[in-house]
């Protein structure tokens, strides 16, 4: 099982028709994540604290159509977090957010993750936000101290982050639990340090995607791989780095793309040695699938 913790939100995205409106989505970068594994086939809960409003019992049904578990959702009367994308002629979003008192952040350490889980994934606004930021940042050590693969994706929400070095230091104090860092240029400039650098705090793997330009992977051991991106017509790119995250943790997750079982960050972990010119294709063609829809709305695995 792969588990996915982090926020779940709803995305007021802009349409044509009538002129200024807004159209709710489900959203939010880790609830993308879990959708889109769930689609892809994979065995995968979500760990999150959600509304029990109306928008919270539709995010949830959004997951339980695509097969996702729900033991691991706490649930509260506080409202469900609001987005405000806003998108670039490319189709490119940046976002303003509606976050006070809201259920996602109020997140509490689980006791334990079901027995059967052997990835997490982590990232996005549930690591800025207080007081679930701690509380999501000890089931990282927690269970990368038990042996699982972990995938962080920082996903940085500048309009969050009220201050920018507490963050970056905090980044860099998580790196030694992650097995694979994912990220985007924009983070990466944003962030400010070097793979290498990174790779040498604990990763066995960074990621970047660089939009039209592909993918490129760069492992521990000194190995170098890109991807070309796949051409398509784009209706915005809202949850296509999250694809990204679901079509690795699917392919690294599975015999094909990994050699043996899940390992700490700190030794020979399987995202040193996957097949990542495959796990990069995959990866490719389902962001490229997601760029084609309006809002985020990953590709089923029939698609691939």
């Amino acid at each position: 099982m792969i588990v996915v913790g982090g926020e779940a939100l709803i995305d007021l995205v802009p349409v044509a028709q009538p002129p200024g409106a807004l159209l709710p989505r489900p959203g939010g970068g880790p609830y993308n994540t879990a959708l889109a594994l769930g689609r892809l086939g994979a065995e995968v809960s979500f760990c999150s604290r959600v509304s029990e409003d109306g928008f919270g019992e539709s995010l949830l049904a959004g997951l339980r159509a695509a097969g996702v578990g729900l033991s691991l959702v706490q649930r509260g009367p506080e409202p469900t977090t609001l987005a405000v994308p806003s998108l670039a002629p490319d189709g490119s979003a940046a976002y303003g957010f509606y976050v006070e008192g809201t259920a996602d952040r109020l997140f509490e350490l689980p006791a334990a993750l079901p027995a059967g889980a052997r990835a997490l994934a982590l990232g996005t606004c549930s690591l800025v936000l207080e007081p679930g930021a701690s509380a999501y940042e000890a089931l990282l050590r927690r269970e990368s101290g038990r042996g699982l693969l972990t995938l962080l994706d920082p996903n940085i929400r500048p309009a969050l982050i009220a201050d920018p070095a507490a963050y970056r230091s905090r980044f860099l104090e998580w790196l030694p639990y992650v097995s694979v860092l994912k990220l985007s240029e924009e983070d990466a400039a944003w962030l400010g340090g070097r793979v290498g650098d990174w790779l040498a705090a604990g990763p066995s793997a960074v990621v970047l995607t660089r939009g039209a330009a592909g993918l490129t992977v760069w492992t521990s051991g000194g190995a170098e791989h890109s991807v070309a991106a796949r051409r398509v017509p784009v209706a915005d790119t809202i949850g296509a780095g999250d694809t990204v995250n679901a079509a690795l943790l699917h392919r690294l997750s599975a015999p094909a793309g990994r050699a043996g079982s899940a390992a700490p960050a700190d030794s020979a972990a399987p995202a040193d040695s996957a097949d990542w010119p495959d796990v990069l294709a995959y990866a490719a063609h389902a962001a490229a699938l997601t760029c084609t829809r309006a809002g985020a709305e990953p590709p089923y695995a029939a698609e691939l």
